[in-house]
């Protein structure tokens, strides 16, 4: 699966922004921030509006990821 996570970003105790999705690409990790629409397209409802911004959130987002513990894989065992 090529999402690693889905966050959230809270802007000074006044905005919220959720279901940021954290997205293992070909170069490495990056945010996304689609809403999926009726007609099975994607279409990003917020975004920052410059690159410096984008990086600030993206980075900070990103270095939570790598800083959050590793979940233990979960095994399936057949029911018996």
């Amino acid at each position: 699966n090529k999402m690693k996570a889905v966050a959230q970003v809270t802007f000074d105790q006044e905005f919220v922004v959720h279901d940021i999705k954290v997205i293992e690409g070909r170069n490495g990790l990056f945010i996304a921030m689609p809403r999926k629409e009726k007609n099975g397209t994607f279409k990003d409802i917020v975004h920052p509006i410059n690159q410096p911004t984008r990086d600030k959130i993206a980075n900070a987002i990103l270095k939570a990821y790598d800083e959050a513990e590793d979940p233990e894989p979960v095994s399936e065992t057949p029911a018996e």
